[in-house]
């Protein structure tokens, strides 16, 4: 016969008056954690107790009940409802309900209070999700449920964010078959389809973190903070019927824009209508472009424009500014660090006189006839015109030429209107013939591959170059003393000149970068500086002091600076070897001006080196960046897959392939004041 089942007994439940209630000191809780005894009252004023106290009748000293009742279970309900009395919104008669433990029960009351806080199970995410969306949809605001359950509402933005994430991956994420970040990383996508599109990708390889996620629903939009929409302006594209895609989750720099076509669209009409404007000024052409190759006004020759002259009311503001500048300066001389308002007006103060100072130019008429500009995206995102450029075919002839003697070419004004890109990255790479193989050892680098890295490297070393005008006059005097005791002197009094490199073969990137922009902005400086004419222009140089003469020496020869590889042909005028050796003197002062081209802006792309390079150059690149585990963590992947994520990983990494690499300097350059005295030069040139 079977024994019977004994049956369990549930301690009885009773409504006490919460003034016979004390708390206990069995509660295991003493460390505040989670929700505040303030926000728990207020939510027992809202909806009610929800849950029982747990208590045990006080005895005396003889076993004999007192009529109190003690609470190891529920501490933190207790304090909610003794506040709530000493805030007089509940009587301290009111009768609450509880469990009441048997007297002499075996279960301590610490085994009480230890199993109400370990044995309960938080909430899945998911069932906080579809409840915040349940209540939602029910008619509360965003704003009502973050005040009922007492959280930031980023975070219940965050949470129905996840009603963008598909049923079937919400799913796959209930059954543990995925983790929350990402869960996380898809709701940055309001596109169900393409989710799972990349889940059944994704799904069978090792590889699912919510980076390589958001890679894949992102790979065709076009980043917030991209010169285009700096230019258009995000309110203007989502008018347009533009959609942004956000990232709650982590900074995403403002989204991404997921219609590039309305984008680019919306940017060529503001171009369109800002060429108008610039036509309307009386040029004969307007050319507009989402950017020009670099170089492309070689072969235009430039007339002058003269500044305009600054009006008295600009005068007067131009001295205001200048007053209020000084007094903040000298009110904060003092301080260490700067109040925020106070920064914020300084800046606002020196972009003002700035503008004022910089003055617009005025062209002649009868020039601009002939003349034109270019209309396009600078690397800010700003519009870059570059005006008074005259094609080959409209220079007036020599009997044309009497009444135009102010018209000239300006050799060095090439770098101004350089911009941001040589077309699109599929034209460039439909035109390579240098295309790395698919195999897997890692062959030299291709001519092309190496002429456009160095052509990087060339822009770069002629910003350091120009900045260091010690350097530069080093270098100068090198390569005069070199042509006087090594080379025939020519016929002039001095041949010594400067010839501007092209830089023909370059990656699209390189024209927006921050060597670029310095070589631009330090070219115009000098130009508006310039006098127009010959013999005031000997007069303005004699009379510059000696650090603006190194300035403008040093920012005249960096024109002529040449790092490019180049592959000669064997019965070119130009051997090989005097390109290498022409490199090594480009190395060495690379060296001395040490030159970081990871500083200077350049980071490998699948555009400009590893689309180009084989897989086991793509590793080696990942290996010396990032360590084995990376390398390992992509080398299943395809090329074209490796490629782009090797890009990933490299980025910020400050890696540089070895064409681009500076070697240590064992003795740093000096500067002027610690240049050593004439008489050391001879010691130096014989151990050339």
């Amino acid at each position: 016969m079977a024994s019977a089942i004994q049956k369990i007994t549930l301690s009885a439940s009773r409504d006490i008056p919460f003034n016979k209630l004390v708390l206990s000191q069995a509660n295991v809780r003493r460390v505040k954690s989670g929700q505040s005894i303030d926000e728990l009252a207020t939510d027992i004023a809202r909806r009610g107790l929800l849950q029982s106290l747990n208590v045990r009748p006080v005895l005396d000293a003889d076993g004999a009940e007192t009529g109190t009742f003690e609470v190891p279970a529920g501490g933190r309900r207790f304090r909610a409802l003794e506040l709530l009395v000493r805030q007089k919104k509940l009587n301290k008669t009111a009768r609450i309900p509880c469990i009441v433990r048997e007297a002499g029960s075996p279960i301590l009351a610490e085994d009480d209070s230890l199993a109400e806080n370990v044995q309960r199970v938080s909430l899945h995410p998911l069932d906080q999700f579809r409840a915040f969306r349940t209540l939602l949809e029910k008619g509360l605001s965003e704003e009502e449920i973050a005040a009922a359950f007492f959280v930031p509402l980023t975070v219940v933005r965050q949470r129905l964010r996840l009603m963008t994430v598909s049923e079937k991956l919400l799913s796959v994420y209930a059954e543990d078959g995925m983790r929350l970040d990402q869960v996380i990383a898809f709701s940055i996508s309001d596109d169900p389809a393409r989710q799972d599109q990349v889940w059944e990708i994704l799904s069978g390889s090792h590889n699912r973190e919510p980076y390589l996620i958001r890679r894949m629903l992102t790979e065709k939009t076009v980043r917030a903070s991209n010169t285009r929409v700096c230019f258009v302006g995000l309110d203007l594209y989502v008018a347009a019927g533009g959609h942004v895609m956000r990232d709650l989750f982590e900074a995403d720099d403002g989204g991404w824009l997921d219609d590039p076509a309305l984008l680019d669209r919306l940017v060529m009409e503001k171009l369109g209508a800002a060429a108008d404007e610039i036509r309307a000024e009386g040029w004969k052409w307007v050319e507009t472009a989402l950017s020009f190759p670099w170089g492309h006004t070689r072969a235009f020759n430039a007339i002058e424009g003269r500044p305009v002259a600054i009006t008295e009311d600009e005068l007067a503001r131009l001295e205001a500014l200048r007053v209020e500048q000084d007094e903040i300066e000298a009110e904060y001389a003092q301080a260490d660090e700067l109040p925020d308002d106070v920064d914020t007006r300084l800046g606002e103060i020196e972009r003002a006189i700035d503008a004022l100072e910089t003055r617009p130019l005025s062209f002649d008429p009868a020039e601009m006839a002939r003349a034109g500009a270019f209309v396009s995206l600078d690397s800010d995102g700003t519009l870059l015109v570059a005006r008074g450029f005259v094609r080959p075919e409209d220079m007036p002839t020599p009997e044309d030429e009497d009444g135009a003697a102010d018209a000239g070419y300006d050799g060095i004004d090439d770098v101004d209107s350089e911009d941001i890109g040589t077309g699109s990255a599929s034209e460039r790479m439909a035109g390579d013939d240098d295309e790395p193989e698919e195999e897997d050892g890692s062959k030299p680098l291709s001519d092309r591959l190496l002429t456009e890295l160095t052509a990087w490297r060339t822009l770069a070393l002629r910003d350091a170059f120009a900045a260091n005008p010690h350097v530069a006059l080093s270098e100068l005097l090198h390569t005069l003393v070199r042509d006087l005791y090594w080379q025939s002197a020519g016929a002039d009094c001095l041949e010594a000149y400067v010839r501007e490199i092209p830089l023909p073969a370059h990656a699209p990137d390189m024209p927006g970068s921050a060597s670029a922009h310095a070589l631009r902005q330090r070219n115009e400086g000098w130009k508006h500086d310039l006098p127009q004419d010959d013999d005031a222009l000997w007069q303005w140089l004699d009379r510059l002091d000696d650090t603006s003469r190194m300035a403008l020496l040093a920012h005249c020869l960096s024109f002529g600076l040449n790092a490019q590889y180049e592959r000669m042909p064997s019965y070119g005028a130009v051997s090989q070897r005097s390109v290498s050796e022409r490199l090594a003197r480009a190395n060495r002062l690379a060296t001395i001006l040490r030159l970081d081209l990871a500083e200077a802006g350049w980071q490998p792309t699948v555009e400009n080196y590893l689309g180009r390079v084989t897989k086991a150059r793509i590793l080696e690149a990942v290996h010396e960046a990032r360590g084995d585990e990376a390398a390992e963590r992509i080398a299943h992947l395809k090329k074209a897959d490796m490629a782009r994520e090797a890009e990933w990983l490299l980025e910020g990494s400050g890696w540089l392939p070895e064409a681009l690499r500076t070697a240590e300097d064992p003795e740093p350059a000096g500067d002027a004041s610690t240049a050593p005295e004439f008489e050391e030069t001879p010691d130096t040139l014989a151990a050339e």
